[in-house]
């Protein structure tokens, strides 16, 4: 039984009534629901199976009867699906309701890639994400998430916020996860109870702010700024948005909801009540949960040219002229050699379905292809921030050897036909995803071979005749020697 904390029991009471909070303090002490969210560009099959009903905010998104050894099924580690917490997924309905056209977005505090994995599903197609996390572990596993979801407009960074400052007006949308006290969390982590006190609450809505303060003028006049939280107190919450209506001249704005949802609005007692939107245990399906959508003013006339249109996309168009491949970079560049080794562009080329859509470069030993359309910003990106992945790595020099890379496997722009691929059974799948040994059928060509699970493209093997190498990343690899006695099945 959660031993909630007397400060925290006291605020709730008196934010939310004692009624409220006894309700509250209640649904706390139950077991928090399980909930994913299914790739829609890798898996177009049945939804899941033990699916208990839909999330009613988000589309592809469903609770589950229980929690299934989500380590052991290789069609997570494929990025099929998302292991979620069904309130945060209401970030997919703000989305859809003000982000119409191609974008360029800041997730800004997206570890560990949930919201990230979401935004890139939903954004319409031509949109550029930056998905950024300032702690460095946290990050890899970031990169990582956005790797196995496949789709190739992604930059995945590993920066602070102030560092966001050399690109003023360059963002669309914004969303600022930011730190905060855990609250929401209480059901799940029994940790965040024993860290939570009124002083870290205190150093949360401050840190919060200058979070927010650091990323605002990277926004553009007229862009749409998401401000989340997964805990329940007023100061992290509706007093941080009241802020920035006042200090930074934001427009609050409202998102369709239905009353049978159970989400909840502005819990103080201020007379202008602020479109918010709080999602309780008690009250959802879900964990704790704060979001508020708002707008940056659009000022003079030179601002109104530069300002996010939600029904113009002219950004893709303008970033289209100016993204003509630098120098060194694109087919030339890939024609010439690596340490000596030539690399034959058109085989590299044919590893994508539409090589033409690329711009494509070389890094290091690293080949990569980066949507044309984004080439001249990724660029940019690259000179001023620490950029840890981007579009789609293709192939890393190896000895004498070009080896196609993890990121070409699990990307949706593979073109499957280039190579050779084996399908194989669970328990070979697992020993893949461990970075075992695999062993191929003596009738398998030698070369790179695809492994799929299911139809779903898994990674790579080398494949030498008496053994197949095992080129699964060493540091993604599944660590615990158990077997679930039932082989999970989730879609």
């Amino acid at each position: 039984m959660i031993q909630l904390p007397v400060d925290f029991s006291e605020n709730m009471c008196n934010l939310l009534g004692k009624d409220g909070y006894q309700a509250l303090a209640e649904s706390l002490q139950s077991e928090p629901p399980v909930s994913i969210r299914v790739n829609p560009r890798k898996w177009s099959g049945e939804g899941p199976v033990a699916s208990v009903g839909d999330v009613p905010w988000a589309e592809g998104a469903a609770y589950l009867s229980g929690r299934p050894a989500f380590t052991f099924d290789p069609l997570l580690h494929a990025g099929c699906y998302y292991v979620q917490e069904a309130s945060s997924m209401f970030l997919q309905r703000v989305l859809r309701h003000y982000v119409p056209c191609a974008c360029r977005m800041l997730d800004l505090c997206a570890a560990p890639g949930g919201k990230s994995t979401l935004a890139r599903t939903v954004l319409p197609e031509g949109s550029l994400l930056v998905s950024n996390e300032i702690v460095r572990p946290r990050a890899q596993v970031l990169a990582e998430n956005m790797i196995k979801w496949g789709h190739p407009g992604v930059v995945v960074t590993q920066n602070a916020p102030a560092d966001f400052a050399s690109f003023p007006h360059f963002f669309d949308v914004i969303l600022a996860d930011v730190p905060c006290s855990g609250e929401g969390m209480f059901r799940k982590d029994a940790d965040s109870v024993a860290e939570w006190s009124m002083a870290n609450v205190d150093i949360c809505w401050q840190r919060q702010r200058s979070i927010v303060a650091d990323v605002w003028e990277c926004l553009k006049p007229g862009g749409i700024f998401i401000y989340s939280t997964c805990t329940y107190n007023a100061w992290e919450d509706e007093e941080n948005v009241r802020w920035m209506v006042k200090q930074l001249g934001a427009e609050p704005l409202s998102v369709p909801v239905d009353d049978a949802w159970g989400i909840r609005g502005d819990a103080t007692p201020n007379e202008e009540v602020l479109p918010v939107y709080r999602f309780l245990p008690s009250h959802v399906r879900g964990e704790g949960f704060f979001l508020a959508v708002m707008r940056k003013p659009v000022g003079d006339a030179a601002e109104s040219e530069r300002a996010f249109s939600p029904f113009v996309p002219d950004n893709v168009e303008k970033d289209r002229k100016k993204s003509r491949p630098a120098k060194g970079k694109g087919k030339e560049a890939v024609g010439k050699s690596v340490k000596g080794m030539p690399l034959s562009y058109e085989m590299c080329r044919s590893w994508l379905a539409v090589p033409e859509s690329y711009d494509w470069c070389v890094s290091g030993d690293t080949v990569s292809a980066i949507p044309l359309q984004w080439s001249g910003v990724v660029e940019r990106l690259k000179r001023e921030l620490t950029v840890l992945h981007v579009g789609v790595s293709v192939a890393s020099l190896k000895g004498r050897d070009w080896v196609p890379h993890h990121s070409l496997a699990m990307s949706v722009g593979l073109q499957l036909s280039a190579f050779h691929h084996v399908e194989v059974g669970y328990e070979t799948a697992i020993s893949y995803l461990r970075h075992e040994a695999v062993g191929l059928d003596a009738s398998v060509p030698r070369g790179y071979v695809l492994l799929t699970y299911r139809g779903i493209p898994l990674g790579f093997v080398k494949n030498i005749g008496n053994r197949a190498n095992n080129l699964y990343p060493a540091e993604w690899r599944i660590r615990s020697g158990y077997m679930p006695e039932e082989i999970p099945v989730v879609l």
